[in-house]
């Protein structure tokens, strides 16, 4: 145990210098990516691939328990046991949780016409904490998936009425439309926690208010696969995406069924946040500031950026999970509490930067901008008619 503690700081340092390293490698591909050739237009996608590959492999050795490479050959019963029930189903369970809740976040950006716009921003988490809180109350002893009905439901007509209410805002800022979102979350929080305290449920509710990946164990974590079929489904209508978050006039004038597609988009993802929260728990501003972190550097066009959205997503939630988990070693950090900290700081960022830049993209060494800020600028205070 004092070996792991020593070994603490070395670990934070090196992930650091790898952090920055790829980071860098990717702003470099930034200045290199029309130049025509197909390893160059993908190299940041590579990149990314990479660097989640390492820290996968890195995350399936770190924790209280050492686990060796040497053990698992030899066939070390504990080992494989703490492998195969605990460090690989957690591993498993980030990646869903990252390339879910970036994706998820992506199309309700796209659909709504704002960058600001989340599952967070966008009362989806909160609705989705109400249906767990009314499956508790009405099926004391439901299961999982009971509960995980109740939560999509609910999430998807939180999101459906959010969307429904700004759509109805004849002068929608680039600020106001999440500031809405919010208020509307708040609401739908404070009713959750009425209900909470109304009927004794305070203690039960706060497992799925934090999000944390300690008890992803196998058995109870396998829901989070439904975020694979789903993403897929987003891939394959990323272009009617992006057609309908032109509006809905230029929707019709391409044949693209304007309503159908917007409640689709919002329907995959709202079940990719439940499918998080009834598994982790809530977990804020990953839907939020990766997309626009990526769209900073690729453009807005949903087919071009989603792998890069998912694989940065991915990277950043398994990142933070590593950083909760060494720390305060042999003890951990709440990954909410970590993807919070550094949510808050990169949404203000971002939102100092999108206020005087609009959707200006980052452009090193080189002059310009890319997709995102040409066509598309009218779109961003969603006024796309």
């Amino acid at each position: 145990m004092a070996n792991y503690i020593e070994k603490q700081p070395t670990c934070i340092w090196t992930l650091a210098r790898y952090t920055l390293f790829f980071a860098q490698k990717l702003a470099k591909t930034n200045q290199n990516r029309e130049e025509g050739s197909p390893i160059k237009q993908h190299l940041s996608t590579l990149l990314l691939a990479a660097a989640l590959l390492v820290c996968s492999v890195w995350s399936l050795f770190l924790g209280v328990i050492d686990i060796n490479l040497s053990g698992l050959l030899s066939g070390n019963l504990e080992q494989l046991e703490i492998f195969l029930i605990s460090r690989l189903p957690r591993l498993l369970a980030i990646l869903c949780t990252g390339v879910g809740m970036s994706v998820a976040g992506l199309i309700m950006q796209q659909l709504c016409m704002n960058k600001f716009v989340s599952p967070t921003t966008g009362a989806t988490i909160s609705s989705a904490q109400m249906g767990i809180l009314l499956a508790l109350l009405f099926q004391p002893n439901s299961t999982l998936w009971s509960r995980a009905i109740f939560s999509f439901v609910f999430a998807i007509l939180g999101t459906w009425i959010f969307v429904w209410f700004i759509q109805r805002i004849q002068f929608k800022d680039v600020v106001m439309v999440p500031l809405v979102g919010i208020m509307f979350g708040n609401v739908i929080g404070g009713i959750t926690n009425y209900l909470a305290y109304q009927f004794e449920m305070t203690q039960a509710l706060s497992t799925w208010s934090v999000g944390h990946f300690s008890l992803v164990l196998q058995g109870r974590y396998e829901l989070v696969y439904l975020i694979v079929p789903l993403v897929i489904l987003a891939f394959l209508f990323a272009n009617h995406f992006n057609i309908v978050g032109m509006g809905k006039e230029f929707s019709r004038n391409l044949g693209v069924p304007y309503n159908l597609v917007l409640f689709m988009g919002l329907t995959i993802a709202a079940m990719i946040t439940a499918s998080v929260v009834v598994v982790v728990g809530a977990i804020s501003y990953i839907g939020l500031i990766v997309p626009n972190v990526v769209a900073m550097f690729k453009g807005d066009k949903i087919r071009g950026t989603l792998v890069d959205t998912a694989l940065f997503g991915a990277l950043f939630v398994l990142v933070c999970d590593m950083i909760g988990r060494v720390v305060i070693a042999p003890y951990e950090l709440p990954i909410e509490l970590i993807v919070g900290i550094l949510g808050s700081l990169i949404f203000i960022a971002l939102l100092l930067y999108r206020l005087r830049h609009g959707r200006k993209a980052v452009r090193l060494g080189a002059a310009g901008t890319s997709g995102c800020a040409a066509s598309l600028g009218a779109l961003e205070g969603g006024d796309a008619r």
